[in-house]
């Protein structure tokens, strides 16, 4: 019982994790209706939230090297707050920008809690059931991810295709004081959400997870590592990197433009704002099956290679088809997602030692791949010629690169 608890805890974290973050795919929307915005403006809300990981995760290496795990998981929720806070002013004043910078510093906090949390749940038993236990905390995240834009959307995009149709019969006047009225929708659930993270922050704090020491949790790593001076001297940390990058990319792709996307092809918001539940709930079912699987049947490695297999086939079928059975294969993009993340997370952190912190900080930087890719997609969708169907071609090259690192990337560096 007492070894479970930092696992209870540490899930109630990736539970935080998935219900903040995939708030934006029903802030997009919800933000591009009461700001007037066109697809690519619309996407800054992915950049703003995922760029503060960029910026941010360096940094948090070092915050964490003085607070140490738990007292960083907890600054990282007071922060959080501190972005859901913003939200108040913003919706009262309809500042698009202001609405941005809260998103930047919930995303800030985020990186501080996932540089954290991350590492702490991989090193807290084997390396070898490492996916295992970070697919349990999936399953937290996916449950938050599949409720929050339910919740949310029932509160501030209720009537949207209404509010859309009058808009464009209203005077300038009637249409201000709609938009208004729209904007002030975010108020009540950020106030709770201001709340609950301040509530966990304490709870974090005073909690008695143990302090985890990375550098004395793989001694033959260590030993290993002796003559290594640099992170940049393991190439398998490196190209993890890189394929986190791109692989946060089309998870987002696939959860956050959904909606939109299905609008895009006639569907009806009131229809469509339920789209993202589905993607995170295949993506749930992922976790599910991996827990079942690694590593009694198949191997980190196998899952991952057979994660991007399906991303290549379900991403090829979405671009084929059109209208529902379009949007299902986007869907299905969350089940080939699953499991690609708690795969590549412990195969690039693998002996690294006394590396692991800023190691993982360099992982967490991948998590910027959420504000580039998604942006290059608004950017595409906006084309008449492209549109935001043809727009997921752009998705295929990020599994072709996953796969690669399934079959080659994770080894380089480590025969040495």
């Amino acid at each position: 019982m007492r070894s479970n608890k930092p696992i209870f805890i540490i899930g109630i974290l990736f539970f935080v994790f998935g219900f903040v973050t995939w708030l934006g795919s029903v802030l997009i929307p919800y933000l591009r209706i009461a700001c007037q915005l066109n697809n690519l403006a619309s996407y800054f809300v992915a950049f703003s939230f995922y760029i503060s990981y960029m910026v941010m995760a360096i940094p948090a290496a070092s915050v964490l090297k003085v607070t140490g795990y738990k007292k960083g998981m907890s600054l990282g929720l007071f922060i959080m707050a501190a972005g859901a806070l913003l939200f108040l002013p913003a919706a009262q004043t309809k500042s698009y920008p202001l609405f941005l910078t809260g998103l930047f510093v919930q995303g800030t906090g985020l990186a501080l809690l996932q540089t954290a949390s991350n590492p702490y749940i991989t090193i807290l038993g084997p390396l070898e059931t490492a996916a295992k236990r970070i697919s349990i905390m999936g399953i937290c995240n996916g449950v938050a991810g599949a409720v929050a834009p339910l919740i949310l959307g029932a509160v501030i995009l209720k009537d949207a295709d209404g509010i859309k149709d009058s808009l464009l019969k209203m005077n300038e006047a009637e249409k201000t004081e709609t938009l208004n009225s729209l904007a002030h929708r975010v108020i009540f659930p950020y106030s709770i959400m201001v709340v609950v993270l301040m509530m966990l922050a304490l709870l974090v704090l005073l909690s008695g997870l143990p302090e985890m020491n990375a550098e004395a949790e793989d001694e033959e790593a260590a030993s290993i590592n002796t003559n290594k001076t640099s992170i940049f001297q393991f190439p398998h940390l490196l190209l993890g990197v890189l394929t986190l990058f791109l692989y946060v990319g089309v998870e987002v792709i696939a959860g956050d433009t959904i909606i939109n996307y299905g609008a895009s092809q006639g569907i009806p918001i009131s229809s469509a704002k339920f789209f993202t539940s589905c993607t995170l709930s295949l993506m749930l079912a992922g976790y599910v099956i991996g827990i079942i699987l690694i590593p009694r049947y198949l191997s980190q490695v196998q899952v991952l290679r057979i994660s991007a297999v399906m991303g290549l086939i379900f991403a090829s079928v979405a671009l084929l088809t059109k209208g529902y059975v379009s949007v299902a294969f986007v869907a299905l993009l969350g089940l080939a997602n699953s499991m690609i993340w708690p795969s590549i997370w412990p195969l690039a952190i693998n002996k690294l030692g006394k590396f692991t912190k800023i190691g993982s900080s360099f992982l967490i930087v991948a998590v910027g791949g959420g504000a580039i890719l998604p942006l290059l997609y608004g950017w595409l969708a906006d084309f008449k010629f492209i549109t935001p169907h043809y727009a997921y071609i752009i998705v295929l090259p990020c599994y072709f690169c996953i796969l690669f690192y399934a079959l080659k990337g994770h080894k380089m560096g480590l025969q040495q």
